[in-house]
């Protein structure tokens, strides 16, 4: 293998599902807010990943368009909680949203995945190569 070869990053790919959550800033759970509560819940499950997404405007169920203006400060921003990973896992993991009464829309996608991971390099020194 080439030194070039041996630095290119390595690539996995596959099937997996996505869950989108969509909420609001102001939506809270046990004095906390929701969106953090469901990302805790996510890690303490163990999935793959989950990200917040804070949007700058949206409207929902209740056609009040919600934004972010300059003379609006506090608005009730749309929030998106998204967590990827194997389709059973997800699945899995749906029960553990049961008892947050979240009052916003949840969507499950099939994606096709993409995971890049550096290779590990060796720590030699200069002067090994001589």
């Amino acid at each position: 293998m080439t030194r070039d070869q041996e630095a290119q990053p390595m690539r996995n790919t596959g099937p997996a599902l996505r869950l989108s959550i969509f909420v609001r800033e102001s939506d809270h759970w046990h004095h906390k807010p929701l969106y953090a509560e469901i990302v805790h819940r996510a890690h303490k499950a163990g999935l793959a990943g989950a990200t917040v997404i804070r949007g700058i405007e949206g409207f929902g169920a209740s056609s009040q368009i919600h934004t972010n203006h300059l003379f609006r400060l506090g608005e009730d921003l749309p929030v998106l909680i998204i967590v990827t990973d194997r389709e059973d896992r997800i699945h899995e993991f749906l029960p553990h949203l049961d008892d947050l009464d979240i009052q916003g829309l949840v969507a499950l996608d099939k994606v096709e995945t993409v995971h890049y991971t550096q290779p590990e390099h060796k720590h030699a020194h200069w002067w090994s190569k001589l």
